[in-house]
């Protein structure tokens, strides 16, 4: 049996779409998988049980994108076609049963869109998917027996960031022994992030270090993680650990972080359009030691 998942080119939107992939997966445990994304999305499916092939495939100019990808699977005869980009493309291929998740913005979670659409109620959860040696280099990076506070002060635009001086405060007035700074690759990520570490000698530089399941199995050990809008948020609340997310100009009501113990706040203005300078470090400090008494007394 084989299954083609056609997913998302953003790292966000791949964790997002996690929990509808595992719960087909876990329904048809000898499938063979094959998963079609963007490359800043490949890491997610690194460890996905089952992955016989993975397609990384970029937008190209006048849509050729989707006729390289079509060329790269229509030979194949799929039992199951899942696509959450909502293309045409899946209509050209031979294929038992088609799974079409519409894009574009509607009311509602988005995983929860993605679940529904999947014939799945309740949606399922985001998961991570992580492998031995990623469990093994995160316990080496962040130590044991002492909570850590795992911060993600990194965004794929400059409008959904925090300023880096309220996550300082933030980290000084919650206390933890140890803080780890996370943040993916590239000199954007790097600039964003290097004004908190500076304002937090001694913390944990992970910016940049880690691979996307690293980085799942190195979140998965922090008490708690507090960060903008992003891919890393996404993949903290599937992995699992404490996660709040930061909100102002993207919309809390369809991208909050979804996870078993996850919560967010936005700051005060229009959703989608209010300035993160509007966030004060009071308000989310309230709601991070909110979210931590819950997970205690759960």
């Amino acid at each position: 049996m084989r299954i083609l998942f056609i997913t998302s080119s953003r790292l966000g939107d791949a964790v997002i779409a996690s929990g509808a992939i595992e719960r087909i997966r876990l329904a048809h445990p000898m499938a063979r998988l094959t998963v079609a994304c963007g490359a800043a999305a490949a890491g997610v499916f690194a460890r996905l049980p089952g992955l016989e092939r993975l397609i990384v495939f970029e937008k190209q100019r006048f849509d050729r994108h989707w006729l390289s990808l079509w060329s790269c699977v229509v030979r194949d005869r799929w039992h199951i076609v899942v696509d959450f980009r909502g293309s045409a493309l899946s209509f050209g291929l031979w294929a038992g049963r088609r799974v079409i998740v519409r894009g574009g913005r509607r009311p509602g979670r988005r995983y929860r869109q993605i679940g529904l659409a999947c014939g799945f109620d309740p949606p399922p959860l985001p998961v991570v998917w992580t492998g031995p040696a990623d469990r093994a280099r995160a316990a080496r990076l962040i130590p044991q027996g002492t909570p850590v506070l795992g911060l993600g002060p990194t965004a794929n635009w400059d409008g959904k960031i925090w300023p880096a001086a309220r996550y300082v405060e933030l980290a000084a007035r919650l206390g933890f022994a140890r803080v780890a700074v996370f943040g993916g690759p590239g000199a954007g990520e790097r600039a964003a992030a290097a004004p908190v570490l500076a304002g937090l000698p001694g913390a944990i530089d992970l910016v940049g270090a880690l691979s996307v399941a690293e980085a799942a199995a190195a979140l998965a050990q922090c008490a708690l993680f507090i960060g903008n809008d992003s891919g890393l948020m996404h993949l903290a609340a599937a992995a699992g650990v404490p996660t709040l997310g930061l909100f102002g100009r993207s919309r809390a009501s369809e991208y909050a972080p979804a996870g078993p113990r996850a919560a967010c706040i936005a700051a005060p203005g229009p959703e989608g359009d209010a300035a993160m300078e509007g966030l004060m470090v009071d308000d989310v400090l309230a709601s991070a030691r909110q979210l931590i008494g819950e997970t205690v007394s759960a």
